[in-house]
This record gives structure tokens, C-alpha cells and sequence, in this order.
């Protein structure tokens, strides 16, 4: 295993709902302190600021640290959780799942369940179990013997699911690659920019609670005042089964991707076109991805103060936001190859003729 693969298997693992990112800040701390200045802006967003040979321009790499999970909503008499989704959940991906309670007296397992299918009627079986319906089961009896586990509501739940590598060793399955995968690029940048030089100050940014609505993407934008921003994300891979070549043409193993459209940001162009160039440059496979039915931290960040120019890398995944995604490391190599070649390249001239 060598020190991405330890890097990814060590992030995606942590345990990081929405608002509950403390271990994965944790991990990206540990991997930056040695070649960054540490801040933390009052939301829980982690900044990692390195400076090369210029104060100016300062650039932002912003990978958003948290998971899609839940939280407890309540226990029933019978000892059993509802729950409320922190994040966008496919009802069908979540039955039979195990999950993480994670409480002030420790770690409560428990599986997703619903009403058995021998007990439903035919018309029922063909209907999806909606969340609202199901309930997380923890082995309790009753309302009693929950709350003395520890559960209690607002306590975040996380999915279980270890980081494997694959029977193709370049191709790795694990929960929560939306969106440590940028964490990971934003650290691994930031570390070989420290070793090679760059003509800027470099900022490694986990932001927090992208999930329910960009919110550290704000203000670790106020903290930073980015002039520049690279936003390092997945990209939802179109090539399962089902996914038409005009709904997705995006690849595993074909490249990272830009994104030239999604619902809260179109990029910068030159900027685009400066990604595009340099991954010419580099022999680097570039895909150009649209993603209109949603958003990521560009959408808020390049709307900071009078504006700041913006592009979306993406690294595309299979089966996000459910408990098992699948990348390629290929893919991911490419991105960090691009983003590091992309941050040598903003020099003060360089960035100030982005302007529209």
C-alpha cells in the first residue's frame, strides 16, 4: 500500500457526516502540518496555507469534508431510531445496510430495516420503502435500553463500509469518495507544491456541510478571500448500465473531468480554457462533464466578495451517495497531476488576466 492509496483507505474511513467532521479534520491535519500553516475558520472548516515565492495570488484547493449520513431523530418505545438523511439518499440504496451510531459513551452498530416483505401485500412489494418508513435497528428492546447505550437524538449516524482495493488494483471501493477524494487531492498538492515550488500562496481546504448546503465553502471563502479556486470533487461516472451517452459520457478510467456546467455555477472560461491547455500540456485525458440537476462548492465560493474565478476538477466515480462508490486510481493520479501543474502556472500575471 503505498501513500495514496494509505491516504484514501486512512479518509474515506474517518467518520464525517455533515457537521460532524471532526476525525477527517483530524486526518487532514495530520497530513499537512509539516508543510502548512493550520487555521480553522469558526464553522469547522480546515485550512492548510502554504506560501511559495509570492504572498499573491491567493489560490484555493477546496475539497468539502463531509459524508452523506443521518442523524437521530427519535427512539421509539420499542428502542428503535428514526432518522433524519444529513444529505441526498436514494431510498432504494438503503435497506439492510449497516450503520455507526456514534455516541458520548461510544460506537452503537446497527442495520437500516423496514417492514419484512413476507408480511407486505403485493401492491405494497412494488412500491419503494420510503425513508420516513424505515428505522434503524441497534438490538434494543425498548426506549430504556437505547438511552442507556448512549443513543440519544443528534447523535450522527455514519455508514459502514471499509476501503478495498479491488480485484483490478487500480480500482478501489469505499464510502464517503463524495468528497474525500479532494480532500485527499488538496493534501497531496499542497505537499509536492511545498516540494517543488510554486509562484503563490496555496490553501488546502476541507470545508464542511456541502452536503446541506455548501455552508463551509462560505465561510472558509470569507476566512481566505480566495483570487483564484479550484474545487476538487468526484464526477458521477456514466458508464453503468442505464445511463445514456447524452445523460453522461463520463468514464472511470478515462481521465479526471471539468465541469463546464452544473446548477449553481458556470466556470470562469478562461480559467476553463487554462485547464484545458495545461492537460494538453501535461498528456493529461481531460473530460468535459455538465451535471444541471446539482452543485458543488464552486457555487457558492465563486460568489465571494466581487467574485473569484472558478473551475470544478472531478475524479469520476461510480455509485456516489450511497455506501459503496468505485474510482480509479488512474483517474485520480491524473487530477493530482493536473491540479499541481494548474497551481504552478498562477502567477500574479496569470490569474489577474482571468477577468472576464
Amino acid at each position: 500500500m503505498d501513500q495514496t492509496e494509505k491516504l484514501l483507505k486512512e479518509i474515506t474511513e474517518a467518520c464525517g457526516v455533515p457537521g460532524y467532521e471532526a476525525d477527517v479534520r483530524a486526518v487532514m491535519r495530520r497530513y499537512l502540518e509539516d508543510v502548512a500553516v493550520i487555521e480553522q475558520d469558526r464553522l469547522g472548516s480546515l485550512i492548510g496555507r502554504h506560501t511559495g515565492t509570492q504572498d499573491h495570488p491567493r489560490v484555493m484547493l477546496a475539497g468539502h469534508m463531509d459524508e452523506i449520513g443521518f442523524m437521530v431523530k427519535l427512539i421509539t418505545k420499542e428502542g428503535f431510531i428514526k432518522f433524519v438523511p444529513l444529505g441526498g439518499w436514494w431510498d432504494q440504496v438503503l435497506l439492510g445496510h449497516r450503520v455507526t451510531i456514534k455516541t458520548t459513551r461510544g460506537d452503537v452498530i446497527g442495520v437500516l430495516g423496514a417492514k419484512p416483505p413476507h408480511l407486505l401485500t403485493d401492491e405494497e412489494r412494488k412500491k419503494i420503502v420510503e425513508k420516513k418508513e424505515m428505522y434503524i435497528d441497534i438490538g434494543a428492546r425498548s426506549e430504556e435500553e437505547a438511552r442507556e447505550l448512549g443513543v440519544r437524538p443528534g447523535d450522527p449516524i455514519i455508514p459502514v463500509s471499509d476501503f478495498v482495493t479491488m480485484a483490478n488494483p487500480r480500482v478501489y471501493l469505499s464510502k464517503a469518495f463524495d468528497n474525500r477524494v479532494g480532500c485527499a487531492l488538496a493534501v497531496q498538492a499542497v505537499r509536492q507544491l511545498a516540494r517543488e515550488g510554486h509562484p503563490n500562496t496555496v490553501y488546502a481546504v476541507g470545508t464542511v456541510q456541502e452536503e446541506v448546503g455548501l455552508r463551509g465553502a462560505k465561510t472558509s471563502a470569507f476566512a481566505i478571500n480566495p483570487e483564484v479556486a479550484l474545487i476538487l470533487e468526484v464526477d458521477i461516472a456514466g458508464d453503468v448500465p442505464g445511463i445514456k451517452p447524452e445523460e453522461s459520457a463520463i468514464k472511470m478510467g478515462g481521465g479526471p473531468t471539468l465541469l463546464v456546467y452544473d446548477a449553481r455555477m458556470i466556470p470562469n472560461l478562461k480559467l476553463r480554457d487554462l485547464v484545458i491547455t495545461t492537460a494538453e500540456e501535461e498528456g493529461i485525458p481531460l473530460q468535459l462533464s455538465a451535471m444541471p440537476g446539482g452543485g458543488t462548492d464552486g457555487g457558492m465560493v465563486h460568489l465571494h466578495n466581487e467574485g473569484v474565478p472558478t473551475v470544478v476538477i472531478g475524479v469520476p466515480t461510480r455509485h456516489i451517495h450511497s455506501h459503496n462508490a468505485i474510482l480509479c486510481r488512474d483517474d485520480y493520479d491524473r487530477a493530482l497531476r493536473l491540479v499541481v501543474a494548474l497551481v504552478k502556472k498562477l502567477d500574479a500575471q496569470t490569474v489577474a488576466g482571468l477577468m472576464p
